[in-house]
């Protein structure tokens, strides 16, 4: 399938974000000095940024490629909240679905950089019951009107095993294209879902395999073996930073796909973007080789952006 074919048909095709919404900020300036008063240095800042982070990034990656595209999360009624639902509109994101909170504030991740380089991140968000909130019953209608459904899970508290459950009955119920990026310290039990996307960790650690020692290969095979019998994904996507990304199917490693990225300069945000534009690839009829090498290369343009950051059809028409 072709990328334009893909490009063109995601112009008709619907997609659901649910999960973990929050909203970055960068602080950018430059270092001269190192402060008197603690070995750390001094930043003289120049300007601030802010875009949507976590599930809100997967919907931003996803309407930037045309589709219509909706979230569902917790969203705090705080000043970051505001900036985050105006940041939102413009990007084409229907965030209607979302709870507007009293208690639980915007979740931000505060990034500081002086020249590229990220000196530090500061988080700010609630305790992670206090996101607990969504009501699956109340997304139904939301889910039947998707053509795909991300579940993206930052372990901040959204998602409990009995709303995964209800959302794993719905979309299967209404024969919905189903993926998530999952976090195994969450240890919620995701069987029978269409597509996960787990980088290197990810996959160590939902295959209960300890990490290489050194000199020693990365255990891919035992891995998707491994999570085929634990999980049973129709389609299991791991992606492996520097060395590319791998396609397994029913246990067996199909394809591993060499990275497209020529420079990195911030790798925050790549797993939404895989997401993304790999549901959008398979939604729109790519077959998997064909989604993973989609996904591939737009995770390699974002790479080469600084901070959070999406792909548009033109980048990959060049790309590709």
């Amino acid at each position: 399938m072709s990328i334009d074919s893909i490009l063109s048909a995601l112009k008709n095709l619907r997609m659901l974000v649910i999960g973990d919404i929050m909203l970055d900020h960068y602080v950018w300036g430059d270092v001269n000095r190192i402060s008197p008063e603690a070995p750390v240095p001094v930043v003289h800042v120049n300007r601030e940024t802010y875009t949507p982070g976590g599930a809100a990034n997967v919907a931003i990656n996803a309407a930037a490629l045309g589709m219509a595209t909706s979230l569902i999360g917790v969203i705090g009624r705080d000043d970051a909240g505001v900036t985050l639902q105006k940041l939102l509109e413009k990007h084409h994101v229907c965030a209607k679905g979302s709870l507007l909170s009293a208690d639980a504030a915007t979740i931000i991740k505060t990034r500081v950089m002086a020249r590229n380089q990220q000196l530090c991140r500061i988080d700010r968000e609630s305790p992670a019951h206090r996101y607990a909130r969504l009501d699956a019953g109340e997304m139904s209608e939301a889910i039947q009107a998707a053509d795909v459904v991300i579940l993206s899970d930052y372990a901040k508290g959204v998602f409990s095993q009995e709303l995964l459950d209800a959302i794993i009955g719905l979309a299967s119920r209404h024969n919905k294209l189903l993926a998530m990026d999952p976090k195994p310290a969450r240890m919620l039990d995701f069987k029978n879902i269409g597509l996960i996307t787990p980088n290197r960790q990810e996959a160590l650690m939902l295959a209960g395999l300890p990490e290489p020692g050194q000199g020693e290969e990365y255990p891919l095979e035992k891995i998707c073996a491994t999570i085929e019998r634990k999980f049973t994904p129709r389609l299991l996507v791991v992606t492996l930073g520097a060395d590319g990304m791998a396609v397994c199917r029913k246990g067996k490693v199909e394809d591993v796909l060499p990275t497209k990225a020529q420079e990195v300069f911030d790798v925050s945000g790549a797993g939404d973007t895989v997401i993304a534009t790999l549901s959008a690839a398979l939604a729109a009829g790519a077959e998997p080789r064909e989604a993973a090498q989609f996904a591939n290369h737009a995770a390699g343009i974002v790479v080469s952006k600084m901070g959070t950051a999406h792909v548009t059809p033109e980048e990959m028409r060049a790309s590709l």
